[in-house]
């Protein structure tokens, strides 16, 4: 049964957060590749692809219908602050192939498991940090949709959106990598409001509708 069709039936449970249980294994700089890799979490998905699995297993394993891939910062932009520009589509096609193969190991007939694709908003946003162009967010998001999409993802969650100028970026490169990857999945979007009502930018929930 495909993911749109269960979801015609009843409410998915989606897995919990990732970095925090990350920060719970109190991992040393050797665990992340080095000193110079210490902090960056997607790396994990080639140094220490059992620490992930683990989280995801903990996850399948409390009944979560959906885990998302270790991949929140994986685009080539934000990989860049850690000299991994170039690594991006190695890295995010491992976190999507290992959240993959766990999701099938622990689906059953009666309770299939799906993945969801992380894309998180990146560490510039044009409205607030500058420092990047429209361009340059819709490649850098199609780069790691593409990843995600051959990497065997059920569909694309575009999540903790600041910025409703980063979302329309990763809503076309979403597109864009989906066509490259030559097969199209849904996409959905997780915007984060803050305490006054209104996004990081300043949009509203209304702006972001």
């Amino acid at each position: 049964m495909s993911l749109e069709e269960l979801l015609r039936r009843r409410v998915l449970v989606l897995d919990g957060a990732m970095g925090t249980e990350i920060q719970a294994r109190n991992l040393s700089a050797r665990d992340f590749g080095g000193p110079e890799y210490e902090g960056c979490n997607e790396h994990l998905n080639l140094t220490r692809p059992d620490v992930i699995g683990s989280i995801h297993e903990g996850y399948l394993e409390a009944g979560a219908d959906i885990v998302e891939t270790n991949t929140f910062g994986s685009t080539p932009l934000v990989l860049a602050e850690y000299g991994l520009a170039e690594r991006a589509r190695e890295i995010t096609l491992a976190g999507a192939r290992l959240a993959r193969r766990l999701a099938d190991a622990h689906a059953t007939p009666s309770k299939p498991r799906f993945v969801a694709g992380s894309m998180g908003p990146t560490t510039k946003a044009i409205s607030v940090t500058g420092g990047v162009t429209f361009e340059e967010l819709v490649a850098t998001f199609a780069a790691q949709a593409q990843a995600l999409v051959e990497g065997g993802v059920d569909y694309l969650l575009i999540e903790t959106a600041q910025d409703t100028r980063n979302i329309k970026a990763a809503l076309l490169g979403a597109r864009e990598g989906s066509a490259r990857a030559a097969r199209e999945v849904p996409v959905a979007v997780s915007g984060t409001i803050e305490a006054t009502g209104t996004m990081l930018a300043g949009q509203t929930a209304d702006a972001l509708a």
